[in-house]
């Protein structure tokens, strides 16, 4: 736990801006932008709107000092505002995390966008969507959200991770064109599908230990583990994605910086083609995707 988050004193009768200025305090050296994330720690902590700041900042805190004291003090100790207030928003949707979830991040909406440009002339069929690898649900959820009449199958090879998926798309009111099975990758699945997306776990086993605590100590080890050149995932998801894509089929994998090259040759290998790749906002190449070489029989 930080110093500064050991100093916070937030009293019923603090008033919302004392508290903003408290909070903002105790969170440098902690989040890259402190005002920000003190904000976000005193609208969720108090349960407020983002307009409750601007128009009544002397408002005291009533009974939320304490709670919102107590979750700065965990912030403070590197556990993410996500994992404290149990939900990540995603594409404008709203996911409810468990400790069998990896924490979905805006980069990964970078799989969204190329998914979604790539099937645009397609958005009123009735496409079929596979998530590998879904853990809360993200992707799925935010690609059926724009595709009214796809149909998706999530599949996560932990069970609790896969119920977490199926409650948030039920929540969000898409378990019915949605099924979420616990499964390992492709084995079992047979037919041919439209879009086969998946952020597979891509850390290097022996680099876990070096990631930043926010990710470490709170993401699923199975979520990160990539095995010893964090490519395993891919190896395996290559042959299966290559089976069951259609021949207008499109698939896009998230992979880890630098990871890029080596996963055009893994999906290359295994008789994907068409590869290209997809930076997010920081530049960064965080997407591989392409279709499938069918043979001329098929």
């Amino acid at each position: 736990m930080s110093r500064d988050a050991r100093l916070i004193e937030l009293t019923p009768a603090t008033s919302r801006a004392a508290a903003l200025a408290a909070l903002t305090q105790a969170m440098q050296g902690i989040a890259e932008a402190p005002e920000r994330e003190a904000a976000l720690i005193l609208r969720a902590g108090a349960n407020l709107r983002s307009t409750d700041l601007l128009s009544d900042p002397d408002a005291p805190l009533g009974a939320a000092a304490a709670n919102v004291a107590a979750w700065a003090m965990r912030r403070a100790a590197g556990e993410p505002l996500s994992r404290i207030a149990g939900k990540r928003e995603f594409w404008g949707l709203e996911f409810a995390l468990s400790p069998d979830t990896l924490d979905p991040r805006p980069d990964t909406e970078t799989i969204v966008e190329a998914a979604l440009s790539a099937v645009a002339a397609r958005r009123g069929e009735a496409l079929r969507l596979i998530d590998f690898g879904t853990g809360s649900g993200a992707l799925i959820a935010a690609l059926l959200s724009e595709l009214p009449a796809a149909h998706g199958l999530a599949i996560d090879v932990n069970a609790p991770t896969a119920a977490q998926a199926r409650a948030n798309l039920e929540r969000l009111g898409l378990a019915a064109r949605a099924e979420v099975r616990v499964g390992d990758w492709g084995a079992g699945i047979e037919g041919e599908y439209d879009l086969i997306v998946a952020n597979p776990p891509y850390i290097r086993s022996a680099d876990i230990a070096g990631l930043a605590r926010e990710v470490r100590d709170h993401d699923p080890p199975l979520a990160l583990d990539g095995g010893a050149d964090g490519l395993a995932a891919y190896r395996a998801l290559a042959p299966q994605v290559a089976r069951l894509l259609g021949p207008r089929g499109r698939f896009f994998f998230e992979v880890g910086q630098d990871q890029a090259p080596a996963v055009i040759e893994i999906a290359a290998a295994a008789g994907l083609g068409e590869l290209t790749t997809f930076a997010d906002l920081a530049g960064i190449l965080r997407v591989v995707g392409g279709g499938a070489v069918k043979s001329a029989t098929r």
